[in-house]
């Protein structure tokens, strides 16, 4: 019952209260220290009052239980050493991490605490001295790997193509050898290097990707913007069409090139996804993903109805001319592609003046050049603006969440030889087994200096309403009205000192 009470006290709007009731149940706990404790009594989900904390974004009630937490080392003069403990916050030991818990809410409140002492201090830490560096190594090999990949298709086994155009439209020159025919030459087998360590990688791709959608489930792991959502997509399709190719190649199968293409694309775009351990491209990928997945997604219905009904159009006004005068609408899914061509203004319109064009083309493509160009794209244009600005304003907020979601990502990826745990060990201190985090605080003298001035103000409207009172009481009645006024300017020019000496405070700090 009284686990359920804290884990009730952390969700009250009413802060203060809900601190103050906290403090008193705990004061009642028999096991204050060690697994009875109620505050490390988890709920059914799993989490803790402190962790329920984080994940509901209540800043007060975070930073009321890391003072309870916190141990003063040592003091002198305005320096100050605190130990912090952080066996809930790190991720080292924690199946369920704080971390993780804080960067995959979708609360912006709980982004905050990410900015709050300890886990601020701990944050810069890890990715300092582990996370960036691992991170750069990481993109580094991911980019020579992607090198290795292109190579590898740039240089596929071809031959000259023997049998006979079967119209005047064909224009292939070159086919896809045999299986048997492929591995033969010594460029054959430094190109089937290449190749094993392009398989072997989509693999590992795959087995680091699948425990992690479990873990976390597919709607979280992919709908998650800031634990890489979109990406987690791209590369573990991208690792199927590797497969996909490699069994097309051992099959001798025909069409190898399909798939090998979207692995091409997939995995070059995948490399943005290393931007986001670098301040000056992250917030730019963030600003992609929101782009594509809110305005270009809704737009992209509507473009597709306008391209579907003007391309079945030009198809039907073509349909009886020659393809060879004016080609771009020969079939209906050159038709389709040519109008999408259109819609982009990628090309001009189509035209052949040697020969007389339909009369309709021009009525039809008139009022596709006015719905298209001047009406949709200045729409798409002004949707993308809307949502750059909105983005802008939390962006940054959200690259450092990004930071804290790779660290944490790669602290359970990486052996634990490569990633030791962060913090002190409570047993150096006397403190335990728990693990704390020592931090350095500073006290400002100025800070201290700005509550004496705020002192000296309240000091001195309480200095004129007593003069005032004191006035009013040793006059006599005749002079009552008289020195009641005298009293209201006195008192509304020392609200006016007042006021100025209240908004120099402000400018100051």
């Amino acid at each position: 019952v009284g686990n359920t009470v804290l884990h009730i006290l952390v969700l009250q709007p009413n802060k203060t209260f809900a601190c103050h009731m906290y403090s008193l149940i705990l004061s009642y706990d028999r096991n204050k220290e060690g697994p009875g404790s109620l505050e490390l009594i988890p709920n059914n989900e799993g989490l803790t009052p402190f962790k329920l904390a984080g994940v509901e974004g209540n800043t007060v009630m975070f930073q009321y239980l890391m003072q309870k937490r916190k141990q003063n080392l040592w003091s002198f003069g305005p320096l100050t050493t605190v130990l912090y403990d952080i066996t809930e916050i790190d991720s080292w030991a924690e199946d369920q991490s704080f971390l993780e818990l804080i960067v995959s809410t979708k609360k912006r409140e709980a982004r905050q605490i990410l900015d709050l002492t300890p886990v601020k201090e701990l944050v810069s830490l890890k990715w300092n001295m582990y996370g960036r560096p691992y991170f750069c190594f990481l993109a580094l090999f991911y980019i020579l790997y992607m090198v290795c990949f292109t190579m590898c298709c740039v240089y596929r086994p071809l031959k000259p193509r023997t049998g006979n155009r079967t119209s005047s439209r064909d224009n292939t020159v070159y086919v896809q050898k045999m299986l048997q025919e492929s591995y033969v030459a010594y460029e054959d087998e430094l190109r089937l290097v290449g190749e094993l360590i392009t398989v072997i990688g989509a693999v590992v791709i795959l087995v680091l990707e699948i425990p992690d959608i479990l873990r976390v489930g597919a709607a979280k792991y992919f709908g998650q913007t800031i634990l890489g959502g979109p990406f987690h997509i791209i590369v573990i399709t991208y690792a199927c069409m590797i497969l996909v190719t490699m069994v097309m190649r051992l099959t001798s199968t025909t069409g190898e090139v399909v798939p090998m293409s979207f692995a091409l694309v997939l995995g070059w775009c995948n490399v943005m996804y290393f931007a986001r351990g670098f301040q000056m491209l992250g917030p730019f990928t963030i600003m992609i993903q929101k782009m594509i997945f809110g305005d270009l997604m809704r737009f992209c219905w509507l473009m597709a109805v306008v391209i579907l009904g003007f391309a079945s159009a030009f198809y039907i006004i073509f349909q009886t001319e020659n393809p060879e005068n004016l080609g771009q609408f020969y079939n209906y899914p050159m038709s389709l592609f040519t109008t999408f061509e259109l819609f982009l203004t990628i090309i001009d319109g189509p035209a052949n003046y040697d020969v007389d064009l339909p009369f309709m083309y021009s009525v039809v493509y008139f009022a596709f050049a006015i719905i298209a160009t001047l009406l949709m794209l200045n729409l798409l244009i002004a949707m993308m603006g809307d949502t750059h600005w909105r983005v802008a304003h939390e962006q940054d907020e959200l690259w450092r969440a990004q930071v804290v979601a790779t660290t944490v990502m790669l602290e359970r990826k990486l052996p634990r030889c490569l990633w030791p745990r962060s913090g002190i060990c409570g047993r150096e201190f006397g403190l335990g087994d728990r693990w704390y985090l020592r931090i350095e605080d500073r006290v400002d003298p100025n800070k201290h200096k700005m509550m004496r001035y705020t002192e000296a103000f309240k000091a001195q409207d309480r200095d004129n309403y007593d003069k005032g009172s004191e006035k009013l009481e040793t006059n006599g009645d005749t002079l009552c009205k008289k020195e009641l006024s005298a009293l209201s300017l006195s008192r509304s020019t020392s609200r006016r000192s007042s006021h100025r000496g209240w908004e120099i405070l402000r400018r100051n700090t």
